[in-house]
């Protein structure tokens, strides 16, 4: 039973029982230059309505998506996410769950994994998945691993198109590994398709495109795979989810990997996680993919059932074993992700895509119409594009704000050259209005 002191008298009894004289024995090893002297400077305590009013006025000093129009993208996006999913993910056996280390017990949380798995197979065009990574990011650096673990090399080579974001985990995941991380340049925007052949070689473990890509702009991955596979390389292909909807997938393209961050289907930016990193392969590499899968099959008395039938981490099985030692899995992240693609379906998804994919270039189109604005890649694109502008885009983003807008990234901070280059994403979510407002305020800066 646990035991809180709450008055002088009760700490002295506590530390009777602990056969100390006075609470500094206890912290003997910090330096007292490190021990708080006197009490605690905190406010006075308040009711539960004035608190709930404290914080609900704090909040209300928060910028957020519910009041200001949204062209951020970068791998987090502003799509639509219906009522009913919510609803969903907090039922108490789905919100207050965590993993089933007696999962055949636990055969409603099972089947909505086998459903989630189920679905990205098809999304992606791969013959299986797993029940989801951490995020975008984790998934890459994990799919660079399992290239290296089935090849045997040493080598990843990395399109400059790659979210860098993500290429910052994949150094950190690879840097004591021995493991050499080489970037492909691009050209106008996408790979130098010219400059991977040249690169590759029999050291190279696997070959990881983003289309599309940071840029928004969709890579070719005939070109890739065409250069990959008679290296004996992998190719890891990753992909904005909702693009697959009207693209070619990573499977009809022959990839051996498809990876990428799913916070777009059905799940909130949540101040940037948690996230939903989706992840799946061929066959063959099955019992390499790391986290675990969930099976369908049938009990003694032929009645359908779910299983973990791998679950290939550290805490399974023997470390030296173990594919990965990624652990929890973004399961409620996951289910999110299972009823938006059960909602929508086929149709429903296309219809997202396409939504995404007209905003935007209509969004593009307007905007280089006015002068000193231009687009800077010439290549085709899905739902984001990237805007030269005659003045910084840190100031357009600044200036903007004002206006409730997010007008987009600014890709100086990742390269000091794109210094006036403003990165716009439009979803479906974007209204002909909002976009025309965006127009005028864009308009009136250099007037």
């Amino acid at each position: 039973m646990s035991y809180i002191p709450n008055t002088e008298g009760d700490l002295k009894i506590m530390l009777k029982k602990l056969g100390v004289d006075d609470f500094n024995e206890l912290i003997g090893a910090i330096p007292e230059s490190l021990r708080l002297k006197g009490k605690l400077k905190l406010p006075e305590r308040l009711s539960e309505l004035e608190l709930k009013n404290l914080l609900s006025g704090l909040a209300k000093e928060n910028k957020n998506t519910d009041s200001i129009i949204s062209f951020l993208g970068g791998g987090a996006y502003d799509h639509f996410i219906p009522s009913v999913i919510n609803h969903i993910l907090l039922r108490s056996e789905f919100y207050t769950a965590y993993t089933p280390y007696q999962p055949e017990v636990s055969q409603g949380t099972l089947q909505s994994i086998y459903e989630y798995q189920s679905m990205i197979c098809q999304l992606t065009g791969m013959e299986v998945s797993n029940a989801s990574m951490y995020d975008g990011a984790s998934a890459v650096a994990e799919a660079a691993l399992l290239s290296i673990a089935e090849t045997g090399r040493k080598e990843i080579l990395v399109s400059a198109g790659l979210n860098p974001n993500y290429l910052k985990v994949l150094n950190t995941y690879c840097e004591r590994g021995g493991i050499k991380i080489r970037k492909i340049d691009l050209e106008d925007g996408i790979t130098d398709y010219k400059l991977l052949g040249e690169k590759i070689s029999a050291k190279t473990a696997g070959v990881i495109l983003q289309s599309p890509n940071f840029f928004g702009l969709i890579e070719n991955g005939e070109e890739i795979v065409g250069k990959t596979h008679p290296a004996g390389a992998l190719l890891i292909m990753v992909c904005d989810p909702i693009s697959l909807a009207i693209l070619k997938t990573p499977g009809e393209y022959g990839a051996d990997i498809a990876v990428g961050e799913g916070q777009a289907l059905g799940n909130n930016l949540n101040f940037g996680g948690p996230f939903l990193g989706y992840f799946a392969c061929r066959k063959s590499l099955v019992r390499r993919m790391p986290g675990r899968i969930v099976g369908a099959t049938v009990d003694s008395n032929g009645k359908r059932g779910f299983v973990l039938v791998l679950q290939t981490r550290e805490q399974h099985i023997r470390r030296e074993k173990a594919t990965s030692n990624i652990c929890t899995n973004e399961a409620l992240c996951a289910l999110a992700a299972a009823i938006y693609l059960s909602l929508l379906g086929k149709n429903g998804l296309k219809k997202v895509a396409e939504l995404c994919l007209q905003k935007s270039h209509y969004a593009a189109q307007q905007i280089s119409r006015i002068d000193g604005f231009k687009i800077k890649f010439k290549k085709p694109f899905f739902k984001e594009f990237v805007i030269e502008a005659p003045l910084p885009a840190k100031r357009i983003i600044k200036l903007l704000l004002k206006k409730n807008i997010f007008a987009g990234i600014d890709l100086s901070t990742f390269d000091r050259k794109l210094r006036n280059c403003l990165m716009i994403s439009v979803t479906e979510k974007r209204s002909k209005e909002e976009i025309d407002y965006l127009v005028d305020c864009l308009k009136r800066l250099i007037e």
